[in-house]
C-alpha cells in the first residue's frame, strides 16, 4: 500500500488527493492531508471574500473529497515545527506532496512603506476572514472601535488585480450588507464604524493591462451606497482606449466597463450622491508613502505613460493622494520551508513536472503542486491540471516508492513528536461551534478568529462526530 502525505488542504492539496484516489495505476493508495491549521480548505476559507458566497461554496466540493474513507485529515500539524522536517516526513510516508501556496505578499520597495497605517492586502484579508494568524486589533481599536486604520476618510489600494478589487469592495461596502456573511463579529463592528469615504484603487499601467476579471470589476458598480469614478484623462493615455481590438477578450470587457464609468461621471454633478466613492486611477506608480506623526498621510505617485512595448515609463511628473490607510495588493511570493530547496528569485521549490529537485536531480518521494510549484498564477481551477501533472509523476515513481516509510502509523509518530493533530471530527466540532456563535449573535455562521478558540472548539463534543 502506498501512503502519501499531502501538505496543505487548500484547493491544490485537495485536488492532489482527489487525483491520487481517482487513478487506477496504483491500487490501495491512502492519503493523509496535513495542515498547520485545525481547519481545512486553505484560501477558500481564508482568502475568498465573505460576500462571494458562490465561490466559497466550493468548500462543499472540497469537503466531499476530504470525507472519502481513504483520506485522513490531519489538522493542527505544522511541517518545520517540533521536529517534523521534510526528512522526517519521508520516514513517515512513502511520498510527500507539498501544496503550501504562496503566503508572503510582495512589497513595494519604496520609502515610508512601513509607516503605521500601511499594510499588505493580505493582512486586511486575513483580518476580515478571521485567520488565526491575523494581528488582533490591527484594523480596529480596543472595544470594537474603528481605530486609526479605518478611522480616516481616505484609503489607497495599490494594485489592479482581483485581490485589489476584493479589498476595495469590502472597504466600500456597508457593514449591514456583510452581516449575513461569516465575517467575525469584531471585524463587522469595526467596519460598521469605519470613517473611510473614498477608496482609490491605483495601477501603474492602463485599464487595458489590468489583471482583474470583469465579473469582479463590475461588482464595484453595483454596491449600494457607493459610486465609481474614473478619470477620462487616465483612459486617454491607454492606446487600447481608442482601439481595443488587439486585446484579449477579458481585457476588452474590462475596458468597456471602465469606459462606461468614465462616461457616466462626466460633467458637474453627474450621477446621484453616495456615501462612499471608489476612484479608479491608472498610469500612476507609487514612489513614496508620506507620513505625519509616524502614520501614513498620503501616497506620492509618479505619472507613467506607455513605452510602446507593453510596459510603462516614468514621466517625471508627480501627484499625491491623501490616505490614512494604504493596502498594497501587488502579488504574492512563496515562502521557503526549512529543509526544502527554494528558488528565491521565482518564489518556488525547484521542480520538474512536480518532482522536487535537490542539486538538480529529482529527490525520491518529494513533490510539489500549486503555487509553490508554479508561482502565484491562475485561478482556483488552475490547480486541478497542476495537481494531475504532479500525481502522474508520483505514480510513475510508485514502484520505487512503495514500502519506503519506516513506521506503521504516521499519526502516532506525529504525536510522539509533540504534535496534537485535529482529526476530521474535530473540524466538524469547529463548524458546530461557529454555527452556535452565529446563532448567539443573531447571525448565520460566524468564524472563530483565534487559535485558542479553534483548538478548544475542536475538542468539544466530538463524540460520534
Amino acid at each position: 500500500m502506498l501512503r502519501v502525505a499531502v501538505v496543505g488542504s487548500g484547493p491544490s492539496g485537495v485536488y492532489t488527493a482527489q487525483s491520487l484516489l481517482q487513478q487506477s495505476v496504483v491500487p490501495g493508495v491512502r492519503v493523509d492531508v496535513l495542515d498547520r491549521l485545525p481547519c481545512p480548505y486553505g484560501l477558500v476559507r481564508y482568502g475568498v471574500a465573505p460576500d462571494h458566497e458562490k465561490i466559497k461554496s466550493l468548500q462543499q466540493n472540497l469537503r466531499a473529497v476530504l470525507e472519502d474513507e481513504r483520506i485522513t485529515f490531519v489538522g493542527n500539524v505544522e511541517v518545520g515545527a517540533r521536529g517534523l522536517t521534510p526528512a522526517r516526513l519521508l520516514e513517515l510516508y512513502d511520498a510527500v506532496v507539498y501544496c503550501v501556496g504562496a503566503a508572503r505578499d510582495r512589497r513595494l520597495g519604496v520609502p515610508g512603506e512601513d509607516l503605521a497605517g500601511s499594510y499588505s492586502a493580505t493582512d486586511f484579508v486575513s483580518w476580515y476572514s478571521a485567520h488565526p494568524d491575523a494581528v488582533e486589533n490591527a484594523f480596529g481599536g480596543t472595544g470594537g472601535g474603528a481605530g486609526a486604520a479605518l478611522g480616516g476618510r481616505s484609503a489607497v489600494v495599490i494594485g489592479v488585480g482581483n485581490v485589489a478589487v476584493d479589498v476595495t469592495r469590502i472597504l466600500a461596502r456597508g457593514a449591514d450588507e456583510l452581516r449575513s456573511t461569516d465575517v467575525p463579529d469584531a471585524a463587522l463592528r469595526v467596519l460598521e464604524l469605519s470613517g473611510v469615504r473614498e477608496v482609490h484603487m491605483v495601477g501603474r499601467r492602463g485599464p487595458g493591462q489590468a489583471k482583474f476579471t470583469t465579473k469582479e470589476l463590475r461588482e464595484l458598480g453595483g454596491l449600494p451606497g457607493a459610486r465609481v469614478r474614473v478619470d477620462p484623462a487616465d483612459l486617454a493615455l491607454d492606446p487600447a482606449y481608442a482601439d481595443s481590438s488587439g486585446l484579449p477578450a477579458v481585457n476588452r470587457r474590462n475596458l468597456e466597463v471602465v469606459r462606461g464609468w468614465a462616461d457616466a461621471g462626466r460633467g458637474p454633478g453627474a450621477g446621484p450622491e453616495a456615501a462612499r466613492v471608489i476612484r479608479l486611477r491608472f498610469f500612476l506608480r507609487p514612489v513614496e508613502l508620506l507620513g505625519e506623526g509616524g502614520r501614513v498621510a498620503a501616497v506620492r505617485f509618479e505619472r507613467t505613460e506607455p513605452d510602446g512595448s507593453g510596459g510603462v515609463r516614468g514621466t517625471g511628473r508627480y501627484e499625491e493622494i491623501e490616505a490614512q490607510l494604504v493596502l498594497r495588493a501587488v502579488g504574492y511570493q512563496g515562502v521557503p520551508l526549512p529543509g526544502l530547496p527554494f528558488d528565491e528569485a521565482r518564489g518556488t521549490v525547484p521542480n520538474v513536472a512536480g518532482r522536487v529537485l535537490r542539486d538538480g536531480a529529482p529527490s525520491p518521494g518529494e513533490y510539489v503542486a500549486g503555487w509553490i510549484k508554479r508561482g502565484p498564477t491562475g485561478v482556483i481551477g488552475t490547480n486541478r491540471p497542476c495537481a494531475k501533472e504532479t500525481v502522474a509523476s508520483l505514480l510513475a515513481d510508485a514502484e520505487a516508492l512503495t514500502g519506503r516509510r519506516l513506521v506503521a502509523d504516521p499519526l502516532d509518530a506525529l504525536r510522539d513528536l509533540g504534535h496534537d493533530p485535529v482529526a476530521w471530527r474535530g473540524w466538524l466540532s469547529i463548524e458546530r461551534a461557529e454555527s452556535a456563535l452565529g446563532l448567539s449573535l443573531g447571525r448565520g455562521r460566524v468564524k472563530i478568529p483565534d487559535w485558542a478558540g479553534l483548538r478548544a472548539a475542536a475538542r468539544e463534543d466530538t463524540q460520534g462526530a
